[in-house]
């Protein structure tokens, strides 16, 4: 066998380089998530996202999360129920284990799943807030004047939270809706009804939750009431926040478009026939001649 001469050659050894930290980039890596309601890409030639579009995007995924809240919340107020049922029950006559264990599971699960969801839901609420508001501002032509942090406070602190989200999405809507700016904000019904569930809900949950401090038999059994009728409420609440996040959403959406050229014919000799208008567009004049007639109008489609 033929062999190197000094013996055979040696292995080369593999070369560890030294660690300098986690990787860098030049520019934005072009791999991560698709897009979707998560992640938003802004169209190229159009500028950096606007507000409206970062508003929309966390409609998408807060309304799911609402959804969530709504199902839980039910089910922890059927558990409730049921419990109490339970309690009637217990005195006159021994309740089976298995029927106090599927209370017991149905309490702890509806329990703690309307907490985990509501914590969620609060707060995409809170940054879906920050944004819409930006966007009206950005709509009405104006700066917005309530800073970051007083919209977060008026979210969280107890006591300023029964009036401070309400004015606040009031606000929203009266520029969305391209009302004058200095005129006062009147609430639509729809906001109003949910500024109305919004502050019950938060009352009966301080009283819930000062309720069970208290002891005694009588007072465990109303304090299951309690914890129905505010699983109830939750419910409620959570689904008319879901209709006031896409009534804002879409104005906002909607209006953040420019107007658009819409053709309105005027047929000669049709008395009393009106052309066909798109809602929201001013009726046209009549024309004396039968040409179409060139108008402009806010297109509601966006």
């Amino acid at each position: 066998m033929a062999t190197t001469p000094g013996g055979p050659a040696a292995e080369p050894t593999a070369r560890r380089d030294r660690y300098t930290g986690p990787p860098r980039y030049r520019a934005v890596p072009r791999w991560g998530l698709p897009v979707g309601p998560w992640r938003i890409v802004p169209v190229p030639g159009e500028g950096p996202l606007r507000p409206v579009d970062r508003a929309r995007a966390l409609a998408a995924q807060l309304v799911p999360v609402l959804w969530v809240v709504v199902v839980v919340s039910g089910v922890a107020a059927v558990a409730e129920v049921w419990r109490y049922v339970l309690l009637l029950f217990s005195r006159s006559d021994a309740l089976s284990p298995e029927a106090v264990g599927v209370s017991d599971a149905l309490v702890w699960f509806g329990g703690w799943s309307s907490v985990v969801a509501t914590i969620a839901a609060g707060v995409l609420t809170l940054s879906w807030s920050l944004w819409t508001y930006r966007a009206a501002a950005d709509r009405a032509g104006t700066r917005a004047w309530r800073s970051r942090r007083w919209v977060v406070a008026g979210w969280v602190v107890p006591g300023w939270n029964l009036v401070a989200p309400g004015s606040l999405l009031a606000e929203t809507e009266h520029a969305a809706l391209d009302l004058p700016p200095e005129r006062r904000p009147s609430p639509s019904r729809e906001l109003l009804i949910w500024w109305a569930l919004w502050m019950a809900c938060v009352v009966l949950g301080a009283v819930v939750l000062v309720w069970r401090f208290r002891t005694g038999t009588q007072a465990l059994a109303d304090g299951v009431v309690l914890h129905a009728w505010a699983d109830v409420l939750a419910a409620v609440t959570a689904w008319r926040t879901i209709r006031v996040v896409r009534l804002l959403t879409a104005l906002l959406a909607t209006r953040a478009q420019g107007p658009r050229q819409v053709l309105v014919s005027a047929t000669a000799g049709t008395a009393g026939a009106e052309p066909a208008v798109p809602v929201g567009a001013a009726a046209p004049q009549a024309a004396p001649t039968a040409a179409p007639v060139p108008t402009t109008a806010a297109d509601p489609a966006g």
